[in-house]
């Protein structure tokens, strides 16, 4: 029986965090082994928002060199830079001419960030359509995802089956991947908003590639309360709870063991130990991303997306064939 395939992308975004590696990236490392994974820097959906294109060129390739250091293997997924693969936007094409635009402007990610001042481009509008169209392209069978991804697959869901029913089954209709374990890490100054990219306030996150020293003051600063017990209370010690979760995905022991080891030993202690173990679980993260040579990973993603642009020709070949724009 042929293997699966699973789609997923990370934005270069330059600050890949915490809550990027235990809520999504080990999961991808973890996937390799049972499907054929397409991973890529979907640096087309970054340029939504002003950015500064000499930055964006350092963040596309730390953002590939992360993703390897973490366990992307080049030799067992297909991975590339979103850019370098020109289907992705003539399929994105395609499916923006089926998709309502009032489906669009119902999009919560697209209200949330206009109302934060985000500008209000066609790019931001469009983007659940080129999501849609980087996961179909491939053909893939599941996307692993998060709570605030949902409504973007749902709604490639209905654009698979509204292609297939106006011009026959082509794509098969994706479902959602939802790892056995996963972590939601919330922010450090803000324990009841979730671990962020965007977030102005630097402390907020815990960079994978931050030093020990930074990571210890960013967890030693994290917000907790005034009660020195720790328990897992989310509703009343957010703090506490989130630093919990976290240590127990590095550590990978329970809630229960750690409330009774660190439960009356105060928050001083706890929050070191907390410290120890992220420090610990980031470091052969830290060390393999070192030791890449970033002509080498340049080779690697050109050579992917080689790959990719092969495989995805193919398959954009038949789109092309069902909706008339085949070459005569």
């Amino acid at each position: 029986m042929d293997r699966q395939t699973v789609f997923s992308g990370l934005q270069p975004t330059g600050n890949v965090h915490l809550g990027n590696y235990l809520g999504a990236l080990r999961n991808w490392v973890k996937l390799q082994d049972s499907y054929d994974c397409v991973y890529c820097v979907v640096d087309l959906h970054a340029i939504t928002v002003d950015y500064d294109p000499k930055q964006f060129e350092s963040d596309r390739l730390e953002a590939a060199k992360v993703l390897m250091a973490t366990g992307i293997d080049p030799d067992r997924s297909l991975f590339y830079f979103q850019s370098q693969v020109p289907q992705h936007s003539e399929l994105s094409w395609i499916l923006g001419a089926m998709t309502p635009t009032g489906v669009l402007g119902r999009m919560t990610q697209y209200k949330d960030k206009v109302a934060k001042g985000e500008a209000a481009n066609l790019g931001l509008f469009a983007y659940p359509v080129l999501m849609a169209a980087d996961i179909l392209l491939y053909h893939a069978n599941l996307v692993p995802i998060g709570d605030d991804q949902r409504q973007h697959l749902e709604l490639t869901r209905d654009l698979a089956e509204r292609f297939n029913n106006r011009f026959g089954e082509v794509f098969p209709i994706p479902d959602a991947l939802i790892p056995e374990t996963t972590s939601r890490v919330m922010s450090l100054t803000d324990p009841t908003s979730k671990m962020s990219k965007t977030d102005p306030n630097d402390k907020s996150r815990v960079l994978i590639l931050d030093s020990p020293d930074v990571v210890r003051k960013k967890i030693r600063s994290a917000v907790t309360d005034s009660d020195p017990d720790v328990r897992f209370d989310p509703a009343g010690k957010p703090g506490i709870s989130n630093l919990l979760e976290i240590m127990s995905a590095c550590t990978e022991r329970s809630i229960d063991d750690l409330v009774e080891e660190y439960g009356s030993r105060g928050y001083g202690k706890f929050k070191d130990a907390v410290a120890d173990a992220v420090i610990a679980a980031l470091a052969p993260i830290r060390n393999a991303y070192e030791n890449l040579d970033d002509e080498e990973v340049a080779r690697i993603m050109r050579r992917g997306a080689l790959d990719a642009r092969t495989k995805a020709e193919g398959f954009q070949q038949i789109v092309r064939e069902a909706t008339g724009l085949a070459a005569l």
